[in-house]
């Protein structure tokens, strides 16, 4: 992965809506590149988005989505499970989900659901969530075997500033939508997510690490996270002054 060298905590406007739309566009060009490269090749790609509520991860899936081509890109965000969902196995409703040779799918959540807004919430039981981390390892390692190529992006976001966004939401009416009981409530288990979290990113492995992007300037986490995928494939014509470098302050592995 390449770096930049800075030194100070990211604000919430580090970087300039001119820069954002600079890089973006630079991004967004090698993204189509990789995206025809992954169907000429027959390669099949899962980009999974997960983090606290109000942390960007829509946000981000939109801006990596505007211009692919949906025929061969498409974005998974389930809904809550229904009630046959919740009878059949765990793995179950995910699995039809994984994608098809020359694929690219961006998940806006995933089954890690069950460790997170489902263990903090009581949707799950403690036995139901040590059953998800004792298979977990087992499903992502047999899906890599059989060609699926996996990056976890894990959006950091402080609470302040997730206080600030759910405000937002409440207050504009084209957002409105986006606030959801769940979030609401998320402030107050700020805690219990965060031991949530912290569960989670120590789950990981050499073969399929998270990688944690804080969040709290939503450009920079959406321009570091494409340039992270772009960096870590290799495809045809691949420019690497589009990409850019990647500020450290913004995007690390664990």
């Amino acid at each position: 992965m390449s770096t930049i060298d800075q030194t100070e905590e990211s604000p919430r406007n580090l970087m300039s809506q001119k820069e954002f739309d600079t890089k973006k566009y630079a991004l967004q060009v090698e993204l189509l590149k990789w995206q025809h490269h992954v169907k000429d090749t027959g390669q099949k790609h899962m980009v999974v988005f997960e983090g606290r509520d109000g942390a960007g991860k829509g946000g981000t899936i939109k801006r990596f989505m505007e211009h692919m081509n949906p025929k061969s890109a498409r974005v998974v965000a389930l809904d809550k499970p229904t009630e046959q969902e919740r009878m059949q196995w765990y793995w179950q409703r995910f699995i039809k989900e994984l994608p098809r040779t020359g694929e690219v799918t961006l998940w806006d959540r995933s089954w890690y659901n069950r460790a997170t807004v489902e263990r903090v919430m009581g949707f799950a039981t403690t036995d139901e969530v040590a059953i998800f981390y004792s298979q977990c390892y087992t499903m992502e390692e047999m899906w890599q075997e059989s060609g699926i190529c996996l990056i976890k992006f894990w959006l950091d976001v402080s609470k302040k500033e997730q206080e600030r966004r759910f405000k937002e939401r409440e207050s504009n009416p084209l957002k409105l939508g986006k606030l959801s009981p769940i979030d609401r409530v998320s402030q107050d288990k700020w805690d219990e997510y965060t031991h949530a979290e912290r569960s989670i990113l120590k789950y990981t492995s050499e073969d399929n690490p998270w990688i944690v992007v804080k969040s709290d300037c939503k450009r920079s986490a959406r321009i570091a996270t494409m340039q992270h995928v772009l960096l870590n494939n290799d495809y045809a014509g691949r420019n690497l002054d589009n990409i850019g470098e990647i500020n450290p302050n913004i995007l690390k592995g664990i």
